[in-house]
């Protein structure tokens, strides 16, 4: 821990009132944590109790090992979806040696500086995840709502009415804890037939232990495992340093990215070791953590996993009666306080850059389409570059002025803006070839020359030029601009 981080640790500690906080905060975020981690292992093709293990294994590590305090990270959607083909073709010792290689991978991205490529993502990408993301937490919530007693519907009402309520009277309890614990008495007492998290699986009643996959360690399995293990480390990673720029705004605090990629891959290998199915850092338990019960400290993250190991162990029999309506409504709370609604105002939209809405609208709809998250934000960041580029190149403008008289006559071409690939194709039919006279300058004082596309596209203007026996003299070129043409100039194809 950073000293600041400790110091915040510390302070809680010493403090009742934040420490019941991050305890309360823990506890809420354990029950949500259980089913899903139930449902994360059904779509991985797993035994339910590998789903929790997992849970339990990397929230208790990255606690201490993540760079972003009150984060929460367990076994995910996204992950369990990668490994899921994996998994029915090899069986879950192969998925263990891949997550195993996840966690490698994604400690040698961390020594590499692959958190400084977040400087990258625009923030309508971030936007467009944010809403991806509360929709699909959203969207989740269906199946609990379809073809289910009708008693399951003034139960969710009342979870909603609790979590949107409460904290308009206290702040003293979380009010998430609140719906689960007055539902499920309610469900209880009344011996209402609802689905309850003991209908998603079997709870483990034993701790788990470690090992090695009982895979051979021989080629043929390294080109088995490497692309979902390189798949599993990108996703996760991408989710994770997205998900804790989310808490670094929210919070209004900074977080190291790179101890965050390195813990993420350690924590994927204990996870492994002990037979996880590997994870990331989950969204929806996050903002229940930091938006909904106000947690801020690495406290509520270990005390998440601890929780969640002693409720499905110790506690299974009473867990396993929390009705399915509790959770629903806690999620369904925390889809609609997570998205940014201010992004679909029509005063922002009008506002807004049709380009701008353009790559949010595209960030969210390819990861709602695809439920991946990867996908989503890496279309995202390619539709914001093509549009940039494309806005960017029609800023270049060519202006032609010719001093002099006949044999003295010079044409002077004044070239302005950024030129690179997209601005430097055009540039080419910028001149008067034929009317010119036997001299030509070429100022480049306003410009920059970023890329081979431009020297060569320079190459070809001189040399047409020269075909007609005229005199080119390039000028005003910076000094970066300047060593590119003289190292690459007259060597491009």
């Amino acid at each position: 821990m950073t000293p600041e981080e400790r110091q915040s640790v510390l302070r809680t500690l010493r403090s009742p009132k934040l420490l019941k906080t991050e305890v309360l905060a823990g506890l809420v975020v354990a029950l949500a944590l259980i089913p899903e981690a139930l449902a994360f292992s059904v779509i991985a093709g797993v035994d339910p109790r590998i789903g929790l293990f997992s849970a339990f294994t990397m929230a208790v590590s990255i606690a201490f090992l993540g760079g972003r305090p009150a984060m929460i990270s367990a076994a995910t959607g996204a992950v369990a979806l990668v490994i899921a083909p994996l998994v029915a073709s090899h069986g879950v010792e192969y998925m263990i040696a891949a997550v195993l290689l996840a966690g490698v991978f994604q400690v040698l991205l961390a020594l590499l500086g692959v958190a400084k490529l977040l400087r990258f993502i625009p923030r309508q990408v971030m936007v467009g995840f944010v809403n991806a993301l509360a929709i699909l937490i959203f969207v989740a919530q269906m199946p609990e709502l379809l073809g289910v007693p009708w008693l399951v519907y003034p139960l969710v009402a009342l979870g909603l009415l609790i979590v949107f309520g409460l904290p308009r009277l206290t702040a003293a309890v979380p009010a998430s804890l609140v719906a689960i614990v007055v539902l499920t008495a309610i469900t209880v007492f009344s011996s209402l037939a609802v689905p309850t998290v003991g209908d998603k699986g079997e709870l483990p009643d034993s701790l788990p232990s470690l090992l090695l996959p009982d895979v051979p360690f021989s080629l043929d399995t390294l080109q088995v495992v490497f692309p979902y293990a390189l798949a599993v480390a990108f996703v996760g990673l991408l989710e994770s340093l997205m998900t804790a720029k989310l808490v670094d705004d929210v919070t209004d605090t900074r977080s190291n990215k790179t101890r965050e990629a390195w813990g993420q891959g350690a924590a994927n290998l204990i996870t492994g070791f002990f037979g996880g199915m590997g994870g990331c850092a989950m969204i929806g338990q996050t903002m229940i953590n930091v938006k909904g019960s106000g947690a801020r400290t690495r406290i509520s993250t270990f005390l998440a996993g601890v929780f969640l190991l002693l409720l499905v162990v110790v506690l299974g029999d009473v867990v396993a009666l929390i009705p399915m309506a509790a959770l629903v409504a806690v999620m369904i709370f925390v889809a609609v306080t997570s998205f940014d609604w201010h992004s679909i105002r029509p005063s922002t939209l009008k506002m807004m850059p049709k380009s701008e809405t353009a790559v949010m609208l595209a960030t969210v709809a390819v990861t709602v389409w695809t439920h991946n998250l990867a996908s989503g934000v890496g279309v995202g960041v390619l539709v914001a570059m093509v549009l940039f580029a494309r806005r960017v190149a029609h800023f270049v403008t060519v202006d032609r002025t010719v001093t002099g008289n006949d044999a003295d006559a010079t044409a002077v071409y004044t070239v302005n803006g950024e030129l690179f690939f997209a601005s430097s194709n055009d540039l080419y039919s910028q001149f008067e070839y034929v009317l010119d006279p036997a001299k030509v300058v070429i100022d480049l004082s306003g410009s920059h020359v970023w890329d081979a596309s431009t020297v060569a596209a320079l190459d070809a203007v001189t040399e047409k030029y020269r075909r007609r026996g005229t005199e080119v003299q390039i000028t005003g070129l910076n000094e970066a601009s300047g060593l590119m043409r003289e190292r690459m100039a007259g060597k491009l194809p």
